[in-house]
């Protein structure tokens, strides 16, 4: 077994939605990034490299490459997912969380579940995303951005 943990954090700018765990969300800001700004996908990505020992997503998809401009973060989980395959691991379960002051995911959470596991190819039980606040304190409560970590386990694929 291989356990890896990710981390990401965007702050807010200028927008009309924001992007977490595949599903656009109306807000009245976006979340400044080279690709779509998935802060859930970003830190499960990483979570997902880091438990094969394949470095982070930064190393794999740089922001300075004109080629990941814009990127569909669910597609860049995809290649990581393909590389964690590679490797000979498949997704045991992952455990992710959202710290977000705004907006509010508790009505988007079950469509993230489903296009995570989708993409992960796994049962969406193998998923769980929560979400929570920070109560107002630090860059997340006064609503500079927002954060996401991943806890994943990988087990050896079959024979």
């Amino acid at each position: 077994m291989r356990i890896g943990h990710g981390y990401d954090v965007h702050r807010f700018c200028e927008g009309d939605h924001v992007m977490l765990g595949g599903v656009r969300i109306e807000h009245a800001e976006g979340l400044a990034a080279h690709s779509d700004g998935d802060v859930v996908l970003h830190a499960l990505c990483d979570a997902l490299l880091g438990a094969i020992g394949a470095g982070d997503i930064g190393r794999h998809f740089p922001d300075d490459d004109p080629a990941w401009a814009g990127a569909d973060s669910r597609d860049l989980l995809r290649r990581v997912v393909t590389q964690v395959q590679a490797a000979g691991f498949i997704l045991g379960n992952a455990d992710l969380t959202v710290v977000a002051q705004a907006p509010r995911l508790a009505a988007h959470i079950g469509t993230m579940v489903e296009r995570i596991a989708a993409d992960c190819g796994v049962d969406p039980g193998a998923v769980n995303v929560k979400a929570t606040t920070t109560e107002g304190l630090g860059f997340c409560g006064r609503r500079e951005g927002i954060a996401a970590h991943a806890v994943v386990l990988l087990l050896p694929a079959g024979p």
